[in-house]
């Protein structure tokens, strides 16, 4: 009787602790609450200033157990111990469930041992509702066991798929900008060779593209080692992940079945021993569903952060260790100097037009005189004043991206060398010698707006703005598809291996019940007339 009354009441305990565990947890995450609430930006003051930004500041205030459960007030930080330790403690409540599940079976494990092995026993005793519901509610938990592995397993392949396209986005939108920065180099680089009829860049702006050289390579390579080196390291999170989670699945379901099988054939010793590996299991899914409640508060947390910082893309925030700007100084050189290469190129090409290819000299001139003859050559637009403002084009100059097409009309040809043979403005060799200006210029010109929004982090806010848009609502959906379908699965197991045992007892029971029966009816008649 006590040994039928510990189970009844292990039952409700069951119950009990599960729906315990999940309100708690609902009460402590408030996972949605970020869609709804959370826009503000708080600022961090130092030394009188705003020098730094804290993300996700109202979300992240939870109670950090490192601190005496005091409030946790840095906001986002992945690198902080007490972001960490206080959103952890978001999912204790799983936690204590597995840790209390183990060992609250594992007593009652020991507890029907002893009855079974100490305990006088008692006449069998069959009822028809009890087998009935019994096998109703393992068929129940059985079947909820099976939907929450095929919900979980669903969840971590879109989980996983969504978020190695939002790393590959965030590599390729690093690797575009570091590769944009190595062109600007190579451009400047090529600059400094530009030899239009012995005329080149003077030395100090030489001198300046020497310098500026080592800064763009040394912000190109940061960028792509510290991208490269979060995306292997996440990657291999995630790929160490989901086979975790295929493997918890495949091996939960077919734990499932196989119970399911024993317990329906009354083979009890061996549902004993699968109730043994059950336990252990359901006791390591409970800490996976902590794992990932954690996992689901930490994308939110995240989420929130990139759309703060987007609003103050300046501040230093956290996020630099994720996705860095470009050193704004060196974001500002670039793009002063490439401003400047570009004008005084434009100057060097539009000299030569003016001064040789458009002037009529004399046989006698030479090497100025190359019978330079026909129309004269419209002149090369700057896009830039000295000051390197801005610049309007005037009728009739041409512009950087099609002087060279316009400038083959002005292109003679030669019989004997030196001498042009047809009319035209331009040898050979000085058209190629202005072309490679051209082009240079126009280079570095096209590379203008991608280096202003370099200046500002454009980058960096573009692509969490995408993230956020586009990345984040599947994030969050997904990681709570995992945590749920852990839930399920973790609650149905745990259900169901009380009913192994539950309806393996009653089953016994009833072919006890019967035989007993059967024999009974039919001993009257084995013993014929007296």
């Amino acid at each position: 009787m006590l040994c039928s009354r510990s189970k009844t009441v292990f039952i409700l305990f069951s119950f009990l602790l599960v729906a315990t565990g999940i309100s708690i947890a609902e009460k402590e995450t408030s996972v949605e609450e970020w869609r709804t609430g959370v826009k503000e930006r708080f600022m961090a003051e130092e030394n009188g200033q705003n020098s730094s930004l804290i993300l996700a500041a109202k979300r992240t205030k939870r109670k950090d157990p490192t601190e005496n459960f005091s409030l946790y007030t840095g906001g986002w930080n992945i690198s902080n111990t007490h972001y960490w330790t206080s959103v952890a403690y978001t999912a204790a409540p799983f936690f204590v469930i597995a840790g209390v599940w183990f060992v609250v079976f594992g007593l009652s494990l020991c507890l029907t041992c002893l009855c079974y092995c100490c305990c006088a026993r008692q006449p069998y005793g069959y009822s028809r509702i009890a087998y009935a519901l019994s096998l109703i509610l393992l068929l129940s938990f059985t079947i909820a066991a099976i939907v929450g592995c095929v919900f979980l397993y669903t969840g971590q392949g879109k989980f996983h798929a969504s978020t190695s396209d939002t790393l590959d986005y965030v590599v390729r939108q690093a690797n575009f900008t570091a590769d944009s920065l190595r062109n600007v180099s190579d451009y400047l680089n090529a600059a400094k060779k530009i030899d239009v009829q012995s005329i080149v860049l003077p030395g100090d702006i030489l001198t300046s593209i020497d310098n500026l050289q080592g800064k763009i390579n040394s912000s190109a390579t940061t960028l792509s080692v510290k991208t490269m080196e979060n995306q292997d390291r996440i990657q291999n999170v995630l790929d160490t992940m989901r086979l975790a989670l295929i493997i918890i699945a495949a091996v939960m379901l077919f734990l499932v079945f196989i119970g399911f099988l024993l317990s329906i054939f009354g083979l009890q010793c061996l549902v004993y021993t699968l109730v043994i590996f059950g336990w252990i299991l359901v006791t390591i899914t409970f800490a996976l569903c902590g794992l990932f409640l954690l996992l689901h508060n930490v994308v939110g947390d995240t989420c929130v952060a990139m759309d703060q910082w987007v609003a103050n893309p300046t501040a230093y925030t956290a996020l630099d260790d994720i996705l860095p700007c470009v050193d704004n100084a060196t974001a500002s050189e670039t793009l002063s100097q490439t401003k400047l290469v570009t004008y005084q190129l434009v100057v060097i090409v539009d000299n030569i037009i003016n001064n040789l290819a458009n002037k009529n000299f004399p046989p006698q001139a030479a090497p100025f005189y190359y019978n330079q003859s026909g129309p004269l050559m419209p002149l090369l637009c700057n896009p830039f004043k000295a000051d390197l403002s801005d610049h309007q084009c005037k009728p009739g100059e041409v512009h950087l991206n099609n002087a060279t097409e316009v400038w083959k009309n002005y292109t003679c040809q030669f019989i004997k060398p030196g001498t042009c043979s047809t009319p035209g403005r331009l040898t050979p060799k000085l058209y190629t010698q202005m072309a490679a200006a051209v082009n240079i210029s126009y280079g570095l010109y096209k590379y203008g707006p991608f280096l202003a929004d370099l200046r500002g982090c454009n980058f960096v806010r573009s692509t969490f703005t995408d993230i956020e848009r586009d990345h984040c609502p599947g994030l969050n959906r997904y990681t709570k598809w995992i945590y749920v379908g852990l839930v399920v699965v973790s609650t149905a197991v745990m259900l169901s291996l009380v009913f192994w045992v539950i309806y393996a007892r009653e089953r016994r029971h009833r072919v006890y019940t019967k035989d007993y029966n059967a024999m009974h009816s039919e001993a009257p008649r084995d013993k014929g007339p007296q």
